[in-house]
């Protein structure tokens, strides 16, 4: 059973919080991908591993679904398995451009009018996987359009992370194997 109400109130204070902090921003050194197209970054995404925080804490199976919304925004559905609770966590947002719509740059929200800064550091030709920052080293993803990623190229990732002063040392991965029951 979804229980919305458990993944929105850490929203309310992670979001609320970055809200009165500026938390559109984009972590200092680094640089968003450019030649960015939405249509081809949208579709379903796996988290292959994270920094973790409060509105993930305990989840794995964790998927971003992105899609588009009738205002020209972009509908964003995470989903997340907490192995604990037996239970399936969901939290629907919004995203939308910061800048020009060729550059991987958006702001995202989950509660009201708070945004915080969804800024795509790295991704492939192919739109096969991604680097992922908030507004600051504190939030930190690899994204795969596959629940398991290549170790060599999960490696490089990593090290591109740390090149740009991310503290991958505490990078979590996240399960996407026999642990994720049937949605």
């Amino acid at each position: 059973m979804l229980k919305p109400w458990k993944v929105l109130k850490p929203w309310k204070v992670v979001l609320g919080s970055a809200a009165i902090a500026g938390c559109t921003g984009i972590p200092d050194g680094t640089q968003p991908v450019t030649g960015f197209e939405l249509d081809r970054y949208l579709g379903q995404w796996y988290e292959i591993a994270r920094l973790d925080h409060s509105f993930e804490e305990g989840l794995q199976c964790v998927t971003a679904t992105y899609s588009l919304r009738e205002d020209g925004g972009v509908r964003v559905i995470n989903r997340g398995y907490n192995p604990e609770e037996q239970a399936w966590d969901e939290a629907e947002g919004r995203a939308y451009f910061i800048d020009d719509d060729d550059i991987g740059r958006l702001k995202v929200s989950f509660f009201g009018p708070f945004y915080g800064g969804y800024n795509i550091l790295a991704l492939d030709d192919d739109y096969q996987w991604a680097l992922v920052s908030g507004p600051n080293r504190d939030y930190l993803w690899i994204l795969s359009r596959t629940p398991d990623m290549d170790s060599e190229l999960e490696n490089r990732l990593r090290e591109r992370a740390a090149e740009l002063d991310f503290p991958t040392d505490e990078l979590i991965d996240v399960a996407h194997d026999d642990t994720c029951p049937e949605r």
